[in-house]
């Protein structure tokens, strides 16, 4: 079944509720670019340990869409905890459970979290489909091939 979006600045996005216990994505304040997502469980990540946390949401975005998952700055500054994938990508033909990979990258100190707690934020965001045309070449431009690193930017490198 496809959904599709109408005009205008707010995307209607249709949500199960997996785990009614726990709140739909929600804006933590106007204009925020991101929707927080919760832990469905209690775990605690020892130093280095990744898991897969359950989010208890499904989500069935319109056509030409896509929903981007990504980490909590917070989180990440206070604990060391990041995303392993980050941005996680939630096509519009997904219809399973939102899950996040969390990693702690404290090499000392385990984290705790608590069923409900905020684990990420949801952004949603029009995407193009692209139709990929080989080609022996490629026009050229300014920066040309210049891999990793090549445009500068840090005093290691000077």
């Amino acid at each position: 079944m496809s959904t599709t979006a109408p005009e205008g600045g707010r995307i209607p996005i249709t949500v199960h509720r997996l785990d009614p216990g726990l709140p739909l994505p929600a804006y933590a304040h106007p204009g925020d670019g991101g929707a927080d997502l919760h832990t469905a469980v209690d775990l605690v990540l020892a130093p280095g340990e990744r898991a897969t946390v359950p989010t208890g949401l499904a989500i069935a975005l319109p056509d030409g869409y896509a929903a981007f998952v990504h980490p909590r700055s917070g989180l990440a500054a206070r604990s060391g905890v990041t995303m392993v994938n980050a941005p996680g990508t939630i096509d519009a033909g997904y219809r399973g459970e939102i899950k996040v990979i969390l990693l702690n990258t404290d090499r000392e100190t385990p984290v705790k979290l608590t069923r409900g707690d905020r684990i990420a934020q949801l952004v949603v965001q029009r995407v193009e489909h692209a139709v990929f045309v080989e080609a022996d070449s490629l026009p050229e431009s300014d920066r040309g091939t210049g891999g990793f690193g090549s445009t500068g930017g840090h005093a290691a490198q000077r």
